[in-house]
């Protein structure tokens, strides 16, 4: 899917403890944050050049940079998300989940009145832009498991969850 360019656009990068984060803003708001050099790859290949702008983005990284520091458990941040109504809605229920707690995608998908959705719902989690921002990794398998982030990558969401203090240290936590 082809992003609409809106404006003035940056991005920056935050280091992490999930290693480096790459943060693209808007005049709207925070569009994409890419959790992975793959994403990041892929987000540029799509969208063609973005300037590095620290000062555009530097509210974001800081937000950010608080939330792995333990200093910050909600966002306060303009969200520049495109997608389907389902998604947004998804999406939205997502930021509803309390810092250091967790939810199944059944739940997530009743919460959105598609009792029988929880794949829908593990589709728009695997869909979304803002990874953190909108807390996709708190959501897990019914079983308990830490099932899909970013792909296969449920060690970010156990780095994630256990900074939250939302799961057992005996999650993997080991980053690639």
């Amino acid at each position: 899917m082809k992003h609409a360019i809106h404006g003035t656009i940056g991005f920056d990068v935050l280091l992490s403890p999930i290693g480096p984060i790459h943060v693209v803003v808007d005049e709207r708001g925070v569009r994409k944050v890419a959790v992975t050099e793959e994403e990041w790859e892929e987000y540029k290949e799509e969208l063609g050049s973005i300037p590095q702008d620290s000062e555009l983005c530097k509210e974001a990284i800081r937000q950010l940079q608080e939330y792995f520091n333990g200093d910050r458990r909600q966002f306060d941040l303009p969200l520049a998300v495109e997608g389907t109504e389902f998604r947004k809605r998804v999406w939205q229920q997502l930021q509803s989940i309390p810092y250091g707690e967790v939810r199944s995608y059944k739940e997530i998908a009743s919460a959105v009145g598609k009792p029988k959705a929880p794949r829908a719902v593990g589709q728009a989690n695997r869909a979304n832009p803002l990874p953190i921002l909108i807390p996709c990794h708190r959501v897990i398998g019914a079983s308990g498991n830490l099932v899909g982030y970013a792909g296969t990558r449920t060690d970010i969401k156990s780095v994630l969850l256990r900074l939250e203090g939302a799961v057992p240290q005996s999650f993997p936590t080991n980053t690639k």
